[in-house]
């Protein structure tokens, strides 16, 4: 087993850029899923190790970048009312919603709690009995399970003033929409090896054979993404598509039994709404309706109508792998970390916050 500096091996990682460029013979267009993978990527410059016949783009693999801006306004319209407290991790706070963040909110009298887990939530519940506390609960496969348990413990504890805005997404149907666009560029994808943790890699299989498109599920580390590449381009050099498991150290086909029972006894998918991107049949987690105690959007009669994103802003382009950031005219300009104009940019897992913050070492203009 490889320990984990020698993921970060700068000589190892340029023997895999040389590996790929000895079996590379055509031109590939390859997206990461996840926005930990992109950070990676611009972190350590691997893009720039890669022959210039391979491109990599971003996905939409950053769950706090692809929430509604409704979802958020709704969220910060709980979090105005009185009597109410609403929890969510610390990389919602700045997010933009359609008018303000939650953490404006917060400065405006709001009670915003940051909080590392959603049971963090469960336990403001059970010391509040007098408030209204509501969980936030923003993320892939990855968080849905604790989000799940948390349900259940305030089940068992017979909390009352416990429920959730629930704003979980999928990363199949978000896969399966980027190949169904007609003029996609995309010939293999890096699966984020987080996600398939929890859910295993079989629901890939059979898009991989329908689309014929090689997916390698990947881990985060340098020597990660480049194996992961590799194994990528091979397969389309060779005319495969099939998937292959390069973090075998953290994913097995069937991923975690548990915790995907546990995911199915309190959720069931939904069609949801995927910021810049439009509505995608399936994507989305909501809680079963025994569970309809527990869910916020029935408890708050809080409907909102978001407004568009911000022009000149191209997330919705940039989440789907058909722009880069720095192909936005807002960005390094009039959107920045310190002022976003979208969540791609404020998100730490967002491409045009990776953009940003590495960019610079590789010679890209911010």
């Amino acid at each position: 087993m490889r320990f984990a500096s020698e993921y970060r091996d700068a000589a190892a990682a340029r023997a895999y850029a040389e590996a790929i460029a000895t079996i590379c013979r055509g031109r590939w267009t390859i997206m990461e899923i996840c926005g930990g993978q992109t950070h990676s990527i611009m972190r350590y410059g691997i893009d720039r190790l890669l022959p210039d016949a391979i491109e990599l783009v971003h996905g939409p693999g950053c769950p706090v970048c692809v929430t509604s801006a409704e979802l958020i306004d709704r969220a910060i319209g709980i979090a105005s009312l009185p009597d109410a407290v609403l929890c969510t991790f610390g990389d919602m706070m700045r997010v933009p919603g359609s008018r303000t963040d939650l953490m404006s909110a917060r400065a405006a009298g709001g009670d915003v709690r940051m909080v590392y887990s959603p049971l963090d939530a469960v336990r403001e519940a059970a010391a509040n009995p007098g408030r209204e506390v509501v969980f936030f609960a923003v993320g892939f496969e990855t968080t849905a399970p604790v989000t799940a348990a948390a349900v259940l413990r305030a089940e068992a504890l017979g909390l009352r003033n416990f429920s959730l805005l629930t704003a979980h997404v999928l990363v199949p149907p978000a896969m399966e929409a980027i190949l169904r666009n007609p003029g996609r560029r995309i010939r293999g994808f890096l699966a984020p090896g987080h996600v398939c943790a929890v859910t295993g890699f079989r629901e890939y299989e059979s898009m991989a054979a329908d689309h014929g498109v090689p997916i390698v599920v990947t881990g985060f580390e340098p020597l990660d993404i480049l194996e992961g590449i590799h194994m990528c381009v091979r397969q389309l050099e060779e005319g495969r598509a099939v998937v292959e498991n390069q973090y075998v150290r953290a994913v097995a086909g069937d991923g975690n039994p548990d915790a995907i029972a546990l995911v199915r006894r309190v959720f069931r998918p939904v069609d949801r709404a995927w910021r810049g991107i439009g509505p995608i049949a399936g994507s989305g987690l909501d809680l079963k309706p025994e569970y309809g105690a527990f869910d916020a959007s029935l408890r708050f009669d809080d409907a909102v109508s978001a407004e568009p994103e911000p022009t000149p802003c191209i997330a919705g382009r940039i989440l789907t792998g058909e722009a880069k950031p720095g192909e936005c005219p807002a960005f390094g300009t009039s959107c920045t970390p310190e002022r976003p104009m979208g969540a791609p940019m404020v998100s730490s897992e967002g491409a045009c916050s990776a953009y940003f913050r590495y960019g610079h070492r590789h010679g890209r203009s911010r």
